[in-house]
């Protein structure tokens, strides 16, 4: 029986990788650190740690085969006091140096697409992209590339690993839930006055973990893959979330300029009320992207096959429903 290891378990992604995993008949061990919500009557030995402690992660990579390391703090508002950095760059070489310790057999880092340079927008960007870098940068998309590239320093030291870029993740099981998560279900309880303008590159989260299983057994050393779908405006996910729910998608798109005017009050007042905010600056610079996300490469050598939009956003909601989480006596559309 192949025995794997994975960070971020708790997250979106981890836990569909988490049942991915054990559905393959593998002996998963986690590393929780806080309450392990989304675990809750799984068959996987649980070991408290940090990525940023890494006298913590011996027992998590010891005697295993494979390390998938998701563990990772997303942000659109800044480094969050350091936290960024700490967690995205030192935690992913700390779990990497533990994993080439311990002589796993393959190391499997989830980067982001966020680590490529976006412009020229009129160019497709494919893995040998430039990755970003400077000061001015969003700290997020810094410190992606930045974790990428010590991971792939102890890569050169010896360890096997590979790397995985997946786009803007959305789907079922989005425990949270996710910022996109968020989004749709602030559609369907009519949340939201306008949209924001802009779009990103969507892909299953179903779609991701299966590539990423892939990568760990057929993906080719030191080598990294883009996992992407394909890109919808905000506006047209809202137009086919109504399709699905039967509730109106807000009729206002919201320029650019407006949006930007908007956002650094929106931040403030967010963290007021101590609520993370749906949008700020840096979620909007994320929405002016490159809307050409090449993943032929994974798809020739993982056989990574994206699913339609329409189908991810249906299961979605589907998943919501049965957790309770949709307006009380809404039923879904045939």
């Amino acid at each position: 029986m192949q025995r794997v290891a994975i960070t971020g378990a708790t997250g979106h992604l981890g836990a569909n990788l988490v049942r991915a995993c054990l559905h393959e008949g593998w002996a998963v061990r986690v590393l929780v650190h806080g309450s392990g919500v989304g675990l809750e009557g799984l068959d996987v030995e649980r070991v408290k740690g940090d990525v940023t402690a890494p006298d913590t992660l011996p027992p998590l990579v010891e005697e295993v085969d494979v390390v998938f390391h998701l563990a990772a703090m997303i942000s659109i508002d800044g480094d969050q006091g350091g936290r960024v950095p700490a967690i995205n760059v030192e935690g992913a070489r700390n779990v990497a140096l533990a994993a080439h310790a311990a002589r796993v057999r393959r190391f499997v880092h989830v980067a982001s697409v966020h680590a490529f340079t976006q412009r020229p927008l009129d160019v497709p960007i494919n893995e040998g992209r430039e990755r970003v870098s400077g000061p001015r940068v969003l700290a997020y998309d810094r410190s992606k590339a930045a974790g990428e590239a010590a991971v792939r320093g102890v890569f050169e030291a010896g360890l096997d690993g590979v790397v995985v870029y997946p786009s803007g993740v959305i789907g079922p099981l989005d425990v949270g839930p996710s910022r996109m998560g968020r989004f749709f279900l602030d559609l369907v309880h009519q949340r939201l006055l306008a949209l924001t303008p802009g779009g990103f590159d969507w892909v299953d989260v179903r779609d991701v973990v299966a590539t990423i299983i892939a990568a760990s057994r057929q993906g080719r050393a030191n080598e990294g893959y883009i996992v992407s779908g394909r890109w919808a405006s905000m506006a047209e996910l809202a137009d086919i979330a109504a399709t699905i729910t039967g509730v109106a998608a807000p009729r206002w798109t919201s320029p650019m300029w407006l949006a930007r005017l908007g956002a650094p009050a929106m931040t403030l007042g967010n963290r007021l009320f101590g609520i993370e905010p749906l949008y700020t600056s840096e979620a909007l610079d994320a929405l002016e992207c490159n809307r050409a996300l090449h993943h032929h490469k994974a798809a020739a050598e993982l056989g990574h096959a994206p699913r339609p939009i329409e189908e991810t956003v249906r299961d979605l909601y589907a998943y919501f429903a049965a957790a309770g989480r949709m307006p009380a006596g809404w039923v879904p559309r045939e």
